[in-house]
C-alpha cells in the first residue's frame, strides 16, 4: 500500500480525527453513570459542543491545495487480511464531518423539554450516533466504513421505536427493514472487491481498472444501498414515516446527516470505483432524479401534516442532490455537495421549527397551527428564513447549490435543465402555502385563535421563542446568510476533490457500447465472483 500516494499523515500533536469520534462514544458511556435528567441533558450538550471544538482545525488547517486524504492515522488492524485502521478526510468528507459536529449540539438543545422519559437512554443513543455518523465519513476501509455504516441502524432505530409517535413500530420497522436490505448489497460488493483486487483500501480500490462488465455489478450493488439511504424514487417510502414518527432529535439527525450518506456513498465508490459503469447508467440516474424532484414537490404541495410535507421535499431537494452527482460537470457536483451541505442545515432548521410548534399546540396540522403571526413574530421570522431557504430564495445557502445544479444541468443537456425547473416552482408553491397558512389564515381562511379561553384551559395557550430556541435558530440562519452570500470558503475547499474526481472519471470512464453478448459476459462474471462470495 503506498500511502504517499493517497494520503496525508496528521501534522497536528494529537489525532484529531479519532478524537471526534470516540469524545462521543465515551461520553455516551458516561452518560449511564449519570442519574438526573438535567445534568444529562448538560453532560450530552457538553460533550457535542466539545466534540465541535475539537472538529474546527478540520477546517483551519485543512489545506486547500490538494486532493489527497488529510489527518490521516494509520494503524495496523488484521494484517492478514490487510485489514487496517486509517481514517482521513479530503475535501468532500470534511466537509461533512463538520455539518455532524455542528448539528449534533441543536439535537440535545431541541430535546431539552421535547423528551420526557428515558433521558439517559436518549442522550446514550444520540452520542453513539454521532460517533456512527462521524466513523462513515472518515473511515478510509471498506470493512471500517461498512460497520460504522451498520452501526447506524441501531440508534436510530431506537430513537424512532422508542421515543417516536403512535406509529413508531411501524415506521421504525420500516425503517430498519429497507436500509438493511441496501446493506446487504453493499456488503456483497465489498467482498466481491476485495476477491477481485486483494484490499479494503478505499483509494488504492478508486485507481483499480475493473472490466465494464465487473463495474455494472459493483455499481448496481452500491447504487441500490445509496439509494435507498438518499432516498430516491421509488425507494423512498419509508422517509415520511420514519420522519413523522421520530422525535425532533431524530428527524433532526435523519434529514441533516443520515440522507447525506447516500450522496456521500455514490461520490466516494460509484463514480470513482465504477466510472465507465456510471457513465453507462448515467441517463437512468438523471432520470430517476427528475422524477424525484418533481414527484416529491408533488407530494409534499398536497401535505397537511407540517412534518410530512417537509419530509416529502426531502425527496425533491435530495432529488437535485443527485442530479448534480450524475451530471458529472464541476459545477453539477459542487452544486451536489454544497446542497447535500445546505439542506442539512435548512431542513435541520425546518424540523427544529416543527417540533418547536408541536410542544406549544399538540399538533402538527396546518390547519391548528395558522394564524400565528401575530402571537409569536419572532417564531414566524425565522420560519420565514428556513422556508424561504428551502425554496432557494436569492440570498439564501439552498439559492447557490441549487443554481450551481441548474446551470450544470443546462451546460449538460438543455432539456434536463428546463425538466429540472418545476421541481424548484413546486418548492416554491409548497413552501409559501406553508408560510401563508401558518402566519395568517387557515385552509378555511377563517384566522385561529389560539390563546382564547378553550386553548388556555388545555394549557395550549401559546408563546414566543425561549433564549434557547432562538439561540439555535439565530445559529442555523446565520449559516443560511453566510452561504447564501459568501459561499467561496466551502466552494474552495471542496475544488481540489472535487477536480480529481472528475480526473478520475475521465481516465476510466469512457462508455462502452452495450454489444449484443455484453450481458452474457456479464453474467459470467457476477456468478464467477458470487461463487468466490460464498466460498470465502
Amino acid at each position: 500500500m503506498h500511502m504517499e500516494k493517497y494520503l496525508i499523515l496528521n501534522t497536528l500533536s494529537y489525532p484529531v480525527l479519532s478524537l471526534i469520534m470516540l469524545v462521543p462514544l465515551v461520553g455516551a458511556l458516561l452518560s449511564l453513570l449519570i442519574k438526573n435528567d438535567t445534568y444529562l441533558k448538560i453532560f450530552g450538550l457538553l460533550v457535542t459542543l466539545v466534540t465541535l471544538v475539537l472538529s474546527l482545525p478540520l477546517y483551519t488547517c485543512f489545506d486547500l491545495h490538494t486532493a489527497k486524504y488529510q489527518f490521516v492515522e494509520l494503524r495496523h488492524w488484521f494484517p492478514l487480511l490487510k485489514l487496517h485502521y486509517v481514517v482521513g478526510v479530503d475535501g468532500i468528507s470534511v466537509l461533512l464531518v463538520l455539518l455532524t459536529t455542528i448539528i449534533m449540539p441543536f439535537c440535545i438543545l431541541c430535546s431539552w423539554n421535547y423528551i420526557k422519559k428515558r433521558m439517559g437512554e436518549f442522550i446514550f443513543v444520540t452520542l453513539v450516533m454521532e460517533t456512527a455518523m462521524i466513523g462513515v465519513f472518515i473511515s478510509l476501509n471498506m470493512v471500517l466504513f461498512y460497520i460504522f455504516w451498520e452501526a447506524m441502524l441501531i440508534p436510530m432505530f431506537l430513537l424512532i421505536a422508542v421515543w417516536g409517535g403512535a406509529r413508531k413500530d411501524y415506521a421504525s420497522i420500516k425503517f430498519f427493514l429497507y436500509t438493511l436490505c441496501g446493506s446487504i448489497f453493499l456488503l456483497v460488493a465489498i467482498v466481491a472487491l476485495y476477491i477481485k483486487t486483494g484490499t479494503f483500501f478505499i483509494p488504492e480500490l478508486m485507481d483499480h481498472q475493473f472490466s465494464f462488465a465487473y463495474q455494472v455489478w459493483i455499481f448496481l450493488a452500491c447504487a441500490l444501498a445509496f439509494a435507498i439511504k438518499i432516498p430516491m424514487y421509488p425507494l423512498h417510502t419509508w422517509l415520511p414515516a420514519a420522519h413523522v414518527e421520530a422525535p425532533t432529535a431524530g428527524s433532526v439527525i435523519l434529514a441533516s446527516i443520515l440522507l447525506k450518506m447516500g450522496g456521500y456513498g455514490f461520490l466516494r465508490f460509484c463514480l470513482p470505483m465504477a466510472p465507465a459503469a456510471t457513465m453507462y447508467f448515467m441517463p437512468y440516474m438523471i432520470a430517476l432524479s427528475l422524477i424525484s424532484i418533481i414527484f416529491g414537490g408533488y407530494l409534499a404541495l398536497g401535505q397537511t401534516d407540517i412534518k410530512k410535507l417537509i419530509a416529502y421535499s426531502s425527496v425533491g431537494h435530495m432529488g437535485f442532490v443527485t442530479l448534480g452527482i450524475f451530471l458529472i460537470n464541476d459545477q453539477g457536483l459542487k452544486g451536489a455537495i454544497l446542497q447535500m451541505i445546505n439542506h442539512g442545515i435548512t431542513t435541520g432548521g425546518l424540523f427544529i421549527m416543527v417540533g418547536m410548534i408541536y410542544e406549544r399546540t399538540h399538533s402538527r396540522e396546518i390547519a391548528d397551527n395558522s394564524a400565528l403571526g401575530m402571537m409569536i413574530p419572532i417564531y414566524v421570522t425565522f420560519l420565514g428564513i428556513f422556508c424561504l431557504s428551502s425554496l432557494a430564495f436569492p440570498g439564501t445557502n439552498s439559492f447557490v447549490g441549487e443554481f450551481l445544479v441548474l446551470f450544470g444541468a443546462f451546460k449538460k443537456n438543455v432539456v434536463v435543465g428546463f425538466l429540472a425547473i418545476p421541481g424548484a416552482i413546486l418548492a416554491a408553491a409548497y413552501m409559501l402555502r406553508l408560510l401563508q397558512r401558518m402566519v395568517w389564515h387557515d385552509s378555511d381562511g377563517h384566522a385561529h385563535h389560539h390563546d382564547d379561553a378553550a386553548d388556555a384551559a388545555h394549557g395550549h395557550k401559546i408563546t414566543d421563542l425561549n433564549l434557547r430556541e432562538i439561540t439555535m435558530v439565530v445559529v442555523l440562519a446565520v449559516f443560511v446568510f453566510w452561504i447564501g452570500f459568501y459561499p467561496t470558503p466551502l466552494l474552495k475547499v471542496m475544488d481540489a476533490s472535487v477536480t480529481h474526481l472528475l480526473h478520475q472519471i475521465a481516465a476510466g470512464g469512457t462508455p462502452v457500447p452495450a454489444a449484443p453478448h455484453e450481458g452474457h459476459h456479464a453474467l459470467l462474471e457476477i456468478g464467477n465472483w458470487l461463487k468466490q462470495v460464498v466460498a470465502f
